[in-house]
């Protein structure tokens, strides 16, 4: 059991950050009113995903969604003595009133995988979730920042901009697959191996989010440390195998569910610090790009007050990222396609 101590820390330091950027953001403006609404608030991802958001200061409502289940997580999260009000919502008739208002709304909605199964196994039931409340979204919070946790992300993201083409109310801008996970484990490999403070680390991750479309760009690491070719490459392949490390280490009884929280909730903090006009808040992300061929593609963006702001090149690739990054287009290509066409069945 965590001592209170140890929760204090957690939830000191977490407000130090984003209040110090809010400041360094406003000065003496009062940080503004945000709306979050997670959709998916009851499941694996979902709970502890608002119990992060619940400590995130700059977040003022906090909108819990599920089909069920919600309620209890709300009342359990909202007696949390930060500043957001909680309320939880149930059921498909309390999904417009979840939504309304929303600056950014998550989607970690949908069934987790387990051990044997790909993303690609997931892609019938999640994409029909995601469908559906891509759906809602356009009718009810159609000016909201959407990320997207659902896998697989490489098509879940096609997906919804389909749908808010289909509604009118399409801004790439405004839509994101969230990738941070990827960039959270390939910190966390490097770190281990360069044998330099995590803290200290950064690293791009591009391309997708699955398999071989994730590719870690450790040439443009910081801090840069000289490690070998076949270091590099173990680091690359953990990265794109972490999720399945997880599933089978939890044999059988669940996903990568804590740290996909820990990565939405640090992507989501970063869209409200965009929001709120603070600068140069630069993440990866799964979005609308013509940095590649590719219609999606993930690499730096730079987040603002209408979400997108640039998306950044590749820079200098080593000529095995270079090779990862032609290996990764095929089955990119055919996972967006595949987003499109369920879409527009």
């Amino acid at each position: 059991m965590m001592k209170p101590s140890m929760l204090r820390s957690l939830h000191s330091a977490v407000s130090r950050r984003s209040s110090h950027v809010a400041r360094r953001g406003y000065a003496t403006e009062p940080v503004p009113e945000r709306k979050v609404a997670i959709l998916g608030a009851a499941g694996g991802i979902g709970q502890p995903l608002s119990l992060l958001l619940k400590l995130n200061p700059l977040v003022s409502s906090l909108s819990l969604y599920d089909i069920g289940g919600t309620p209890g997580v709300a009342a359990d999260v909202s007696h949390i003595n930060t500043r957001s009000e909680v309320v939880g919502y149930q059921g498909e008739e309390q999904l417009g009133k979840a939504l309304e208002g929303a600056d950014v709304v998550i989607i970690p909605a949908g069934v987790p995988r387990k051990p044997g199964m790909t993303r690609d196994d997931l892609f019938n039931i999640n994409a029909g979730i995601v469908k559906s409340l891509a759906a809602a979204i356009a009718k009810y919070a159609p000016h909201a920042l959407v990320n997207i946790i659902s896998n697989p992300v490489n098509s879940t993201v096609p997906i919804a901009a389909e749908v808010f083409k289909k509604a009118g109310t399409y801004d790439e801008k405004r839509l994101f697959g969230v990738t941070t996970l990827d960039v959270v484990r390939a910190k966390t490999f490097y770190a281990g191996k360069a044998k330099v403070p995590v803290a200290e680390v950064n690293v791009p991750v591009v391309g997708g989010h699955a398999g071989i479309t994730i590719l870690p760009l450790f040439s443009q690491a910081t801090p840069q440390a000289n490690l070998d070719d076949d270091v590099i490459q173990a680091l690359t392949k953990r990265t794109q195998d972490g999720g399945t490390e997880v599933v089978e280490a939890k044999a059988g009884k669940g996903s990568a569910t804590l740290s996909m929280a820990y990565a939405g909730a640090y992507f989501a903090d970063a869209c409200l610090k965009g929001l709120n006009g603070v600068p140069d808040v630069v993440e990866p992300s799964f979005v609308q790009s013509n940095v590649t061929e590719l219609p999606f593609f993930a690499s730096k963006v730079r987040l603002g007050k209408n979400g997108v702001e640039e998306v950044f090149g590749l820079g200098a690739l080593s000529d095995y990222e270079k090779q990862g990054l032609e290996n990764l287009k095929a089955e990119l290509e055919s996972s967006i396609e595949k987003g499109i066409k369920f879409a527009n069945q």
